[in-house]
């Protein structure tokens, strides 16, 4: 054990031009591991009824002050937690690093089980956003040609989102938890065994190799510290920044609140899922989109083009265009921009990664 720690903390061979935003892997890792220990023991105060469950998530905000740490280092936590995926994906994309196939594809996984992950846990307070959210987001299950409405009974637990359905919710919300984990360990396991990519886009010389300890592992440190003050000043000074009012009434089916919208990283989804008539039209952009993100393609030293770095940033620029019209009024003229924007964004990733290929071959 103490071998297998050594081998992949401290003498690990790792490039020398490794910058800051290799420290997101690290620091992704440790917020996980936060992320799933201080849920698992929120998880022995919930009760999945709803009936109470909305009352007994108020009591731990106002009972105890610890009891208001852990809830809301939570919740800060999935905002952080998303702000370095979004950055490590960034990274990536932007570095060609998804050339390193098995790495990606597990990486990606676990991408859209954090946002599953994510999703659930927004429910289990039973407010009357997460309510709400639960119902839209559900519907578009139903509406899936011929097999939708026997797996819509099957996810909510009968004919609409209801106590059974907050149940099923926090199996799968406790049990991803462990899932991602597993996922983290093969993850980098992985990368381990096959290297990290590096900001030059080279392939690693014995010149360029340091070992992690000291060099990385003070600049990890030093980042992880920084991102704790972060949070830590974020929950002692604004921690409702990002939550929205209706987060403070309780579920109710009778009345529904005047903009449904979830939260902030799932709202270019949402944004994209709004703008088009056709419920399944916007499934299928949606899975064009993560589909043509997670292609791996050959590439060779494409930071250096000029090109390159155009479509990349239209893609961020689309990204928080798409995330600032999903929490706007469904209203001419956002749900026109929306659309537009959501068609560039395909047609923008589709030459992204296509460019990245012409130019592989034309290298090789």
């Amino acid at each position: 054990m103490i071998s297998i720690i050594r081998h992949n903390l401290i003498d690990l061979p790792i490039g020398y031009s490794i910058n800051y935003y290799w420290c997101s892997g690290s620091l992704l890792s440790f917020i996980m591991f936060i992320q799933v220990l201080s849920g698992v023991i929120l998880s022995f105060l919930y009760i999945a009824d709803s009936n109470i469950s909305f009352s007994i998530v108020m009591n731990l905000s106002n009972d105890s002050f610890l009891t208001w740490c852990l809830r809301y280092w939570h919740m800060l936590g999935v905002n952080i937690l998303f702000i370095l995926l979004f950055i490590h994906m960034g990274r990536s994309l932007y570095y060609s690093s998804y050339n390193i196939t098995n790495v990606w594809n597990v990486g990606f996984i676990i991408y859209l089980l954090v946002m599953g992950e994510a999703f659930t846990g927004y429910i289990l307070p039973w407010h009357q956003m997460s309510y709400w959210a639960a119902t839209v987001i559900t519907s578009i299950i139903d509406s899936i040609p011929v097999f939708g409405g026997v797996v819509f009974k099957y996810v909510v637990g009968g004919f609409s989102v209801s106590g059974d359905t907050l149940i099923r919710i926090f199996s799968v919300h406790v049990c991803l938890g462990f899932v991602i984990l597993g996922l983290m360990v093969l993850h980098v396991y992985y990368l381990h065994q096959s290297g990290s990519n590096n900001p030059l886009v080279s392939g690693f010389l014995f010149s360029d190799l340091i070992y992690f300890h000291s060099y990385h592992s003070v600049k990890d440190l030093f980042v992880l510290v920084s991102v704790i003050g972060f949070i830590l000043g974020w929950l002692f000074y604004c921690p409702d920044m990002l939550v929205d009012i209706e987060a403070y009434l309780e579920a109710d089916s009778l009345n529904t609140p005047v903009s449904i919208k979830p939260e902030w990283y799932f709202l270019m989804f949402y944004s994209i899922l709004r703008c088009i008539a056709s419920k399944i039209g916007g499934i299928v952009l949606i899975f064009c989109i993560l589909f043509l993100l997670w292609l791996p393609v050959g590439s060779y030293t494409q930071v250096y083009s000029v090109l390159r770095q155009i479509l990349f940033w239209s893609i961020v620029s689309l990204f928080f265009i798409l995330t600032y019209l999903g929490s706007c009024h469904p209203e001419y003229p956002y749900l026109i921009i929306c659309q537009i924007c959501s068609i560039l964004m395909v047609v923008l990733i589709f030459i992204f990664k296509l460019h990245l290929s012409f130019n592989y071959n034309y290298w090789l």
